[in-house]
């Protein structure tokens, strides 16, 4: 099968389209997936940089979305026939192939059918900004109805997923985007007051958005300072949830005096951890959004499509932090 091999650590060049062996269900409770997309995430981008989390099995099949047609099934599945069309999380991180290729092989526990209304496109572009969202503002952060939340680049990946999830939950969402463009694609998914983070301080507009008080729960897409400057747009008790690591001047004095509750969403944890029941769970979560997509009450917006052939093209503008919701590759 063509798949694309990071053959060693660094720059996009180092994707290159070959000729690999399919892979074979090893388990009974394996299906063979025939992809026709697979999602590329910021997190393929850092591994091609830094190296993957197993560095000693290179050359690596980078990631982690995939979307397709069951192909074969093994013993023990019960879930799926051959036939099904799936859309999962899965692989990429370097301890097993990812879905930079034509085949791939994921535990039935695992993956979730596909929605009917989504293209395999849409669908490959879903579901680690799906997990990531849902996990950050319902498990971590808590949303409640009536509540306001501010989520950071909201015409993202994450970010327009996010404010989608946060407006069904009946919370009041504000937003930070850098074009009018995008902030119009943000006030069609559900945005109630949207900054415009480079001419605006959105510390302050969010305090007069919230007569002072602040949100209830800041989520922070983008890393870097932007955690330590949100403390002062969260209310007193309230509550921040990040996807990134803390910069080291992180100002920890300020969130601690305002006693909000700081948490990390990494929705990489049950791969990487071996969690079983976690996985499964964030399947559920796919099988959840499904639902949500065939109601018309959720979206997956998709910024730009390139072939298998033209990942490192695809990474080389993932890489410019200015992409409208997701690439995708096509293996069609």
């Amino acid at each position: 099968m063509k798949a694309v091999w990071m053959t060693a650590v660094g720059g996009p060049e180092v994707l290159q389209l070959t000729e690999v062996p399919e892979p074979q269900i090893q388990n009974p409770t394996e299906v063979l997936v025939r992809l026709k997309a697979a999602g590329v995430n910021p997190i393929d981008t850092k591994l091609r940089k830094r190296g993957t989390f197993y560095p000693d099995r290179l050359p690596a099949i980078l990631g982690c979305d995939g979307a397709g047609v069951v192909q074969a099934v093994g013993s023990a599945v019960s879930r799926f026939r051959v036939g099904d069309a799936v859309y999962f999380c899965n692989g990429g991180l370097g301890s097993h192939a990812g879905n930079y290729a034509e085949w791939a092989v994921v535990d039935e526990r695992f993956a979730a059918r596909k929605p009917t209304c989504l293209s395999f496109v849409e669908a490959a572009a879903a579901p680690l900004v799906l997990i990531t969202a849902w996990e950050a503002l319902y498990d971590r952060g808590r949303l409640q109805a009536g509540q306001r939340v501010l989520i950071h680049a909201g015409a993202g990946g994450v970010g327009h997923v996010a404010i989608q999830l946060a407006h069904l939950q009946g919370a009041a969402v504000c937003t930070t985007v850098s074009t009018p463009d995008k902030a119009t694609l943000v006030r069609q998914l559900g945005a109630d007051h949207v900054v415009y983070y480079k001419d605006m301080d959105f510390v302050q507009e969010v305090l007069k958005w919230t007569q002072g008080q602040g949100v209830d729960l800041a989520f922070d897409t983008v890393g870097g300072l932007l955690l330590s400057q949100s403390f002062a747009a969260v209310q007193i008790y309230g509550d921040l949830v990040t996807i990134l690591e803390p910069d080291p001047a992180t100002d920890w004095k300020t969130a601690r005096l305002r006693n909000q509750r700081i948490s990390f969403e990494l929705m990489l944890t049950p791969m990487l951890q071996g969690l079983v029941e976690e996985q499964q769970a964030q399947a559920h979560i796919l099988e959840q959004c499904a639902r949500l997509f065939e109601r018309g009450d959720l979206k997956i917006h998709v910024g730009r499509t390139f072939s298998l052939a033209e990942a490192a093209q695809a990474h080389r503008l993932q890489e410019t932090g200015s992409m409208t919701g997701k690439v995708v590759l096509v293996m069609d």
